[in-house]
Protein backbone atom coordinates (compact mmCIF):
# COMPACT_ATOMS: atom_id res chain seq x y z
CA UNK A 1 0.00 0.00 0.00
CA UNK A 2 1.46 3.79 -0.91
CA UNK A 3 1.67 5.94 1.71
CA UNK A 4 -0.58 8.98 1.77
CA UNK A 5 0.69 12.26 1.83
CA UNK A 6 -0.71 15.11 3.78
CA UNK A 7 -1.96 18.75 2.96
CA UNK A 8 -0.42 19.84 5.89
CA UNK A 9 2.89 17.73 5.80
CA UNK A 10 4.06 18.26 1.81
CA UNK A 11 7.12 15.71 0.89
CA UNK A 12 10.65 18.41 0.94
CA UNK A 13 13.51 16.91 -0.25
CA UNK A 14 16.11 16.29 1.94
CA UNK A 15 19.49 19.23 1.07
CA UNK A 16 22.83 17.92 1.65
CA UNK A 17 24.96 20.84 3.94
CA UNK A 18 28.21 20.57 5.75
CA UNK A 19 29.08 21.35 8.89
CA UNK A 20 30.76 24.47 7.26
CA UNK A 21 27.59 25.52 5.89
CA UNK A 22 25.72 25.53 9.13
CA UNK A 23 28.66 27.33 10.68
CA UNK A 24 28.02 30.13 8.04
CA UNK A 25 24.55 30.25 8.01
CA UNK A 26 23.27 33.76 9.20
CA UNK A 27 21.06 33.27 12.74
CA UNK A 28 17.85 35.13 12.75
CA UNK A 29 17.32 38.04 14.95
CA UNK A 30 14.83 36.02 16.95
CA UNK A 31 17.48 33.14 17.12
CA UNK A 32 20.20 35.00 18.59
CA UNK A 33 17.73 36.73 20.86
CA UNK A 34 16.72 33.45 22.48
CA UNK A 35 20.37 32.11 22.56
CA UNK A 36 21.55 34.47 24.48
CA UNK A 37 19.60 34.57 26.96
CA UNK A 38 20.00 30.93 27.31
CA UNK A 39 23.78 31.77 27.77
CA UNK A 40 22.43 34.17 30.19
CA UNK A 41 20.85 31.87 32.50
CA UNK A 42 23.49 29.48 32.00
CA UNK A 43 25.84 32.23 33.21
CA UNK A 44 23.86 33.54 36.05
CA UNK A 45 23.44 29.85 37.21
CA UNK A 46 20.07 30.28 36.56
CA UNK A 47 18.06 26.76 36.67
CA UNK A 48 14.75 28.28 37.90
CA UNK A 49 12.60 27.12 34.66
CA UNK A 50 13.59 23.24 35.81
CA UNK A 51 11.76 20.97 37.36
CA UNK A 52 13.50 18.25 39.07
CA UNK A 53 10.09 16.66 40.99
CA UNK A 54 10.02 13.70 38.92
CA UNK A 55 13.57 12.96 39.05
CA UNK A 56 13.82 10.11 41.88
CA UNK A 57 17.45 10.15 44.11
CA UNK A 58 19.99 8.47 43.11
CA UNK A 59 20.19 4.80 45.47
CA UNK A 60 23.35 3.64 46.95
CA UNK A 61 23.76 1.40 44.51
CA UNK A 62 24.08 3.45 41.83
CA UNK A 63 26.20 6.09 43.66
CA UNK A 64 28.59 3.48 44.58
CA UNK A 65 28.78 2.33 40.85
CA UNK A 66 29.51 6.32 40.01
CA UNK A 67 33.34 6.86 38.86
CA UNK A 68 35.23 9.78 38.49
CA UNK A 69 35.11 11.68 34.55
CA UNK A 70 38.44 13.54 34.22
CA UNK A 71 39.13 15.74 31.52
CA UNK A 72 40.11 14.72 28.08
CA UNK A 73 43.77 14.61 27.68
CA UNK A 74 45.47 12.59 24.81
CA UNK A 75 46.19 9.11 25.53
CA UNK A 76 49.52 7.07 24.33
CA UNK A 77 48.66 4.12 22.90
CA UNK A 78 50.41 0.85 24.76
CA UNK A 79 50.53 -2.92 24.71
CA UNK A 80 49.71 -4.21 27.53
CA UNK A 81 49.56 -7.95 29.00
CA UNK A 82 46.55 -9.23 31.17
CA UNK A 83 46.01 -12.72 32.68
CA UNK A 84 43.14 -13.81 31.39
CA UNK A 85 40.63 -13.95 34.59
CA UNK A 86 42.30 -10.29 35.06
CA UNK A 87 40.57 -9.47 31.58
CA UNK A 88 37.42 -11.49 31.91
CA UNK A 89 36.75 -9.18 35.39
CA UNK A 90 37.17 -6.05 33.40
CA UNK A 91 34.74 -7.16 30.69
CA UNK A 92 32.17 -8.83 33.33
CA UNK A 93 32.00 -4.41 33.94
CA UNK A 94 30.57 -3.45 30.47
CA UNK A 95 31.85 -1.82 28.10
CA UNK A 96 34.61 -0.05 28.15
CA UNK A 97 37.04 -2.14 29.90
CA UNK A 98 40.19 -0.40 28.27
CA UNK A 99 39.18 3.51 29.83
CA UNK A 100 38.88 1.17 33.34
CA UNK A 101 42.08 -0.04 33.16
CA UNK A 102 42.95 3.90 33.09
CA UNK A 103 40.92 5.17 35.37
CA UNK A 104 42.33 2.10 38.28
CA UNK A 105 45.56 3.13 37.36
CA UNK A 106 44.59 6.54 37.39
CA UNK A 107 43.18 6.48 41.14
CA UNK A 108 45.76 4.17 42.89
CA UNK A 109 48.32 6.89 41.18
CA UNK A 110 46.32 9.73 42.84
CA UNK A 111 46.41 7.47 45.61
CA UNK A 112 49.62 7.05 45.98
CA UNK A 113 50.73 10.83 45.38
CA UNK A 114 48.09 12.30 48.28
CA UNK A 115 50.09 9.47 50.67
CA UNK A 116 53.83 10.84 50.00
CA UNK A 117 52.28 14.74 50.25
CA UNK A 118 53.44 15.95 53.85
Amino acid sequence: MAKKLFASSPHVGLRNMKSADMKRKPWSDKELAGYLRAADRQAAGDDSGINFEDIPPLTEQQLSQMVRFRDLKRKIPVSVRLDPEVLDWLKSKGEGHLTRINDILHNIMDAEQRVRRP
